[in-house]
């Protein structure tokens, strides 16, 4: 029972923090971070155990920091598959770091180590939605750029409206790209898409949720988040 309760320990904390993805609509979700947890507590487990009766215990020394290192090392092959790079920008970074934390949360019950298992849920927990609330208030530098992206209905003379909006914000454009394309079916203006490049300060975020309440905006998608309309 002691090895059970391990595992069940690994499976619970990994799924917190799946759950936490799962909200966020990542592509590594519950099932992922819940499987990853619970699959390293198995492998510490059977690493630890397996070995030390019968003819195997007496024909093995048994040294499980081996396996540990092996996941340490192989859980970099998922993390490595959920990180990608889309319009120039590098993602799913803290997806990748999470399911890398999730496995040393899953090894650390299996090594006997429950309170630095849960301490490190309450962590990734603090990190994921304390510091986000953090970062937006921290000062922005303005040599830094952002990136931007607009999708809007064509015809309707947003383009200008949208760049004094950036300009009222205190945001400068230094590189602007448009990508028109025409709708599914055929009918209607066509949706015009523009990347910016944006230097300067303030909140990209308070930015993105103004540009979206312009009439004819569809879409805005600033770095590493999206904001869609709601419908």
């Amino acid at each position: 029972m002691d090895l059970v309760w391990r595992l069940l320990l690994a499976l619970g904390l990994s799924s917190v923090i799946g759950v936490e993805r799962e909200l966020r609509q990542k592509s590594a979700g519950l099932r992922t971070y819940a499987l990853v947890g619970t699959g390293s507590a198995l492998f510490m487990l059977v690493s630890a155990y397996a070995f030390r009766t019968g003819d195997f215990g007496a024909r093995i020394a048994v040294d499980p920091s081996r396996v540990a290192a092996q996941i340490v090392s192989g859980i970099g092959f998922i993390g490595g598959g959920l990180i990608f790079v889309h319009r120039e920008n590098v993602r799913g970074l803290t997806t990748a770091a999470g399911v890398w934390l999730t496995a040393a949360v899953g090894m650390a019950p299996g090594g006997d180590l429950p309170l630095l298992a849960t301490l490190a849920t309450v962590i990734y927990l603090l990190v994921s939605y304390g510091f986000p609330l953090l970062t937006d208030r921290l000062p922005r530098s303005r040599g830094a750029p952002s990136q931007v992206w607009l999708t809007y209905r064509d015809g309707q003379g947003l383009l200008r409206r949208l760049l004094a909006d950036c300009a009222q914000r205190g945001f400068a454009v230094s590189d602007l790209h448009v990508e028109r394309s025409e709708t599914a079916n055929g009918h209607g203006p066509p949706a015009v898409t523009v990347r910016l490049e944006l230097r300067g300060g303030g909140s990209i975020a308070g930015l993105a949720a103004d540009l979206l309440s312009v009439d004819g905006v569809l879409d805005v998608t600033a770095d590493d988040f999206n904001v869609v309309p709601e419908t």
